[in-house]
């Protein structure tokens, strides 16, 4: 399946998903999740997205230290912000990601590693993100506590599999005799270079708490947010009945088919609020204010990326430095210059 094939799947499910929820359900949980948008509550998303990006953004720093790619925190949180804006306003959820990548690498002169970094960076906290949800779903009870288990066992497998193959792949190149073909060759290095990104992005001793502890700080945040925001839609079951719904609803907003953040969050939200003896418009009206939320304190986002604009237009019409031409003087004779070129010999 090429990229444009997948990129396309991705939009018509979560298109799909909404038209689902609309026939269902009308657009009257998605209006009644905007109107209940306040500026109380406006303010508050603000200030928590001012945290959680910050943890993001020290968590990118960390792992691009890892990697050995030059990152200033100033300059991550500033990416950070912008990226966050495009992935809410751009179909798919992660082109804010893969723009953030691009433009720290060809900022540092290594594209590669600028897009590993941020592939890491974004790999780490939504690991961290399933390990969190899964204990939250085992530890309160909750109609959707059953769920745990398959998403363990699920994620357990696929980490099996990886670290086999990478230590196949380690033990591979290093073995690996002239004939063997540059396919597979290369394929050995991929592998080699996955697990050296590992061992040094993320599994360092003087890397991994940091990450972890962002991850957790910023997860939180994200939290708090949606329980806002369904408290604004006036969801009224207890906290420790509202959490595991709000971490499922999150781990689900996480998966990238989403058209501007809206898709897959909603349609878990439908379920999983029905599920607690809520409704589904109650879930649906929730999800669709914290979409407004996160939206709206992403937009420094949007200024940070008309500044870099600007910024990249004056550079290109600045005027060129003028340069010293040497001048002509006819009075000069052909003794002098015969004398100079001997005195320059």
């Amino acid at each position: 399946m090429t990229r444009r094939v997948w990129a396309v799947a991705r939009l018509a499910a979560a298109v799909t998903i909404v038209a689902v929820i609309v026939v269902r359900l009308g657009a009257g949980p998605f209006l009644t999740g905007l109107r209940s948008v306040s500026a109380g509550t406006l303010l508050a998303a603000c200030g928590i997205a001012i945290v959680t990006t910050s943890c993001c953004a020290l968590r990118w720093w960390l792992v691009a230290r890892g990697l050995q790619v030059p990152l200033g925190f100033g300059t991550a949180f500033a990416a950070y912000y912008r990226s966050q804006f495009l992935n809410s306003a751009l179909p798919g959820g992660v082109l804010g990601d893969l723009h953030r990548g691009v433009r720290h690498g060809r900022d540092t002169g290594d594209l590669g590693r600028g897009l590993r970094a941020v592939f890491w960076e974004r790999t780490a906290g939504q690991m961290v993100q399933i390990v969190v949800t899964v204990a939250v779903l085992a530890t309160f009870a909750s109609p959707v506590r059953g769920v745990a288990l398959p998403i363990a066992v699920v994620c357990g497998l696929v980490a099996l599999v990886a670290a086999a193959i990478l230590r196949r792949g380690r033990m591979r190149y290093a073995t690996s005799p002239p004939e063997v073909s540059t396919r597979s060759r290369r394929w050995a290095r991929a592998r080699l270079a996955v697990s050296t990104d590992l061992r040094d992005g993320i599994a360092a001793p003087r890397i991994w708490p940091g990450v972890l502890t962002c991850s957790v700080a910023a997860q939180a945040g994200h939290v708090v947010t949606f329980l806002i925001a369904a408290r604004a839609t006036g969801a009224s079951l207890p906290f420790v009945h509202l959490l595991p719904l709000v971490m499922l609803v999150l781990l689900a907003a996480a998966v990238p088919t989403n058209v501007g953040g809206w898709g897959p969050r909603e349609g878990a939200a439908a379920w999983v609020f029905s599920a607690a003896g809520l409704t589904a418009a109650q879930g649906v009206a929730a999800g669709a204010a914290y979409g407004a939320l996160v939206t709206a304190a992403s937009l420094p986002g949007a200024v940070v990326l008309g500044a870099g604009a600007v910024a990249r237009r004056r550079r290109g019409r600045a005027p060129l430095t003028p340069v010293a031409v040497p001048s002509f003087r006819p009075h000069r004779t052909a003794a002098v210059l015969a004398t100079e070129g001997a005195r320059d010999g």
